[in-house]
């Protein structure tokens, strides 16, 4: 299969989506940057049509120079799947987009069937404090992204999967500041984050890896205990790129939305 490409525009945003498979409609939401891409999604493509559009300022969508929080982002994504005529899709996010799911749930949870946290960031618990990947030297950050630092290295200038070093780097920084607009108000999350899980009504699978040092998994009971219909996953010897690192990952994900 190969992903097609629809482009769209939201709240005056070009809104670039790719999209593979058949089947019930997957909404998929990426972390705070693009660089291990979504052929990830591949594993879901004979279950399931999966829509992985761009945030805005990110990848191939356009920039939105707007963007001041991630209430933002939840109105250009619940307008997003109007604008594509989803019905009650499942939806997944990774790190930053399951924040993002996350909200998107606590808000407007009617309008998903099933939800899928991947390692998400947002709660800022004191106590579960992962590693802050800025403070980290880019030349450094892969051994923080996969337990197997060769999985998320190929990702990065000089890998087999990487891009040009200009382009790699150009993207980084626009990305960098498109991310900058998103934590202005409050920063990776948001202080009521917590009280507000307890309105999201789906069915919803937490899956962590154990090694995960930029997300710490032990955070998975605080979202398990606040989501009143969520079970836990954790996959051992695997980091925050689990889905990479682990392909079952993907294969327990279709199965949780498989139902």
């Amino acid at each position: 299969m190969t992903f097609e490409t629809t482009r769209l525009e939201i709240d005056g945003v070009d809104t670039v989506i790719k999209v593979i498979g058949k089947g019930p409609a997957v909404l998929a939401l990426h972390g705070a940057a693009t660089i291990e891409g979504h052929e990830w999604a591949r594993g879901l493509a004979d279950r399931f049509r999966v829509y992985l559009p761009f945030h805005p300022g990110f990848g191939e969508s356009g920039d939105a120079p707007h963007i001041c929080g991630m209430q933002d982002l939840i109105v250009h994504n619940l307008r997003l799947i109007a604008a594509l005529g989803l019905d009650r899709p499942h939806l997944v996010g990774h790190s930053m987009g399951g924040w993002m799911a996350a909200e998107m749930a606590a808000l407007a949870g009617e309008r998903f069937t099933r939800l899928v946290l991947n390692a998400p960031a947002g709660l800022n618990h004191p106590d579960h404090r992962g590693v802050e990947l800025h403070k980290v030297p880019p030349q450094d950050r892969a051994q923080y992204l996969a337990h197997r630092t060769e999985v998320a290295a190929q990702y990065f200038p000089g890998g087999s999967l990487a891009p040009p070093p200009e382009q790699f780097i150009a993207a980084r920084e626009r990305e960098s500041k498109s991310l900058g607009n998103i934590l202005k108000a409050y920063g990776v999350g948001h202080p009521n984050l917590r009280r507000w899980l307890s309105r999201i009504p789906n069915e919803t699978l937490i899956l962590w890896g154990d090694k995960d040092r930029v997300a710490l998994a032990s955070q998975a009971e605080i979202w398990a205990s606040e989501i009143p219909k969520a079970r836990i996953h954790i996959v051992p010897g695997v980091g925050h790129f689990a889905m990479q690192e682990e392909p079952t990952c993907i294969t327990t994900i279709g199965d949780f939305l498989a139902g």
